[in-house]
């Protein structure tokens, strides 16, 4: 990686908007002269039956929000909220595998998009190993990898979410500022703009 200023991504498979964020949030760096960060988090959720009935409400009207953004964004993308709390530990140490082989926005995009039609379950490390394969890499290099250096390399990153003081994603991170949520990319483009760091037409 280059000495661009950084931008860090924070983000879970199972959060709406985090899918509804990753392509704006990867296409910054087409954008501004920086470097995005992907950073992996396990996002803590309260399953069904342990929320408060506002909590259940909030919910509800969180996927109907997304749904409307999924329409915006991609084109009618079907948007249906997971039916349990997902440990998506080996989806996530497979996106650290996919951007050691620079295949992190087709392994992404290709999970958060079978994932929120309920094709895909994030917490099998034989789901993982499929979609691994199906966009060109290892299996069995990814299985070594999930056992090991992966596994070191995810604690690492949620110890660094630790210093960042991430609660919950998607959350960018530049120069110690977060912004929180798809809708707030906005913002952080103009932060990335009053900063200098807007790409020229053509460059």
């Amino acid at each position: 990686m280059d000495q661009k200023p950084v931008v860090k991504m924070y983000s879970d498979f199972k959060s709406p908007y985090a899918f509804l964020a990753f392509k704006p949030g990867i296409e910054l760096a087409k954008k501004y002269n920086v470097n995005i960060k992907w950073r992996p988090f396990q996002l803590r959720l309260k399953g069904k039956g342990q929320r408060s009935i506002y909590s259940e409400w909030k919910v509800k009207y969180s996927y109907m929000d997304a749904r409307r953004h999924a329409n915006r964004l991609y084109d009618g993308q079907m948007l249906r909220g997971p039916l349990k709390i997902f440990d998506t530990t080996p989806s996530l140490i497979g996106s650290l595998f996919a951007e050691k082989h620079e295949k992190l926005e087709e392994y992404c995009m290709t999970l958060f998009e079978s994932f929120f039609k309920r094709e895909f379950a994030a917490d099998e490390i034989e789901e993982v190993s499929k979609l691994i394969e199906h966009i060109g890499l290892s299996e069995k290099e990814y299985l070594k990898f999930l056992e090991g250096d992966g596994a070191v390399e995810f604690e690492a990153c949620l110890d660094e979410a630790a210093d960042d003081h991430i609660f919950g994603v998607p959350i960018f991170v530049f120069n110690g500022e977060q912004f929180w949520g798809a809708d707030r990319i906005w913002l952080l483009e103009e932060t990335l703009a009053n900063a200098g760091l807007a790409k020229s037409e053509g460059s």
